[in-house]
């Protein structure tokens, strides 16, 4: 399941331009916390490290125990503004996730048993449909990516959604459809060999059914040759 990582501030009581452009020059990032059925709060972070945190990627997934002032509140950033010049963070929004709430997020698909996988082994190519997965899951059990197992996939399989091992309470916001993860697609060289081969049998089956006359028909007369003479007439 994912980690939940520890990040400190202090409340910030006066909001505005003003305040938060202080707050920025004294090595602060002003941020509010929101949600959870209370009202929001406005916080700083220290800019090194919510700079750093930023930076590795995945910031928008990970789970935070935010300490404000000694009380700590889950929460998962939901919005970051960045400077449109510097592309540095100079703001950012947190929403509280109390014990029971769900949380939209977009899981990672990893995949496996490519090395095993008939159809790959065969030089079929893995058509990746989706990177990820949309999932709406309990705040307390977000796992950090899913697995899927191409090991008995051949060329023209598909994977799909209902083959993913799913955690407890975590449900697809697609519920309508099982719809593909994954697919094991032919190479484009074996694509133009049944194709060539489909249109050769075709002509070759063409060309012998041009060349046997239909049953009972008969033979066509030769060039040049006289038709039978008739029996005379009795009379």
């Amino acid at each position: 399941m994912r980690e939940v990582q520890q990040l400190s501030a202090e409340a910030r009581n006066q909001t505005g331009k003003g305040p938060a452009y202080r707050a920025r020059q004294k090595g602060l990032i002003p941020g509010v916390m929101y949600g959870g059925g209370t009202d929001p709060e406005s916080v700083s972070l220290d800019k090194r490290t919510l700079e750093r945190l930023f930076d590795t990627g995945g910031f928008l997934t990970t789970l935070f125990d935010l300490n404000v002032d000694g009380a700590k509140t889950r929460v998962i950033p939901r919005d970051v503004q960045l400077d449109p010049v510097t592309d540095r963070v100079v703001h950012v929004d947190f929403m509280r996730l109390p014990k029971g709430s769900k949380v939209r997020l977009a899981i990672p698909v990893h995949f496996k048993g490519q090395d095993v996988s008939p159809g790959l082994k065969r030089g079929g190519v893995l058509n990746i449909v989706r990177h990820s997965i949309e999932m709406l899951c309990p705040a307390d059990n977000i796992p950090n990516f899913f697995i899927a197992d191409l090991s008995a996939m051949d060329i023209h399989d598909t994977l799909h959604v209902s083959a993913i091992e799913l955690p407890e309470g975590a449900v697809p916001v697609i519920r309508d459809r099982d719809f593909t993860i994954a697919s094991v697609v032919a190479p484009s060289t074996m694509k133009e060999e049944l194709r060539v081969g489909g249109a050769a049998a075709t002509g070759d089956a063409a060309a012998e059914g041009a060349a046997a006359p239909a049953a009972g028909a008969k033979a066509p007369a030769a060039a040049g040759a006289k038709a039978p003479a008739k029996a005379p007439e009795k009379k």
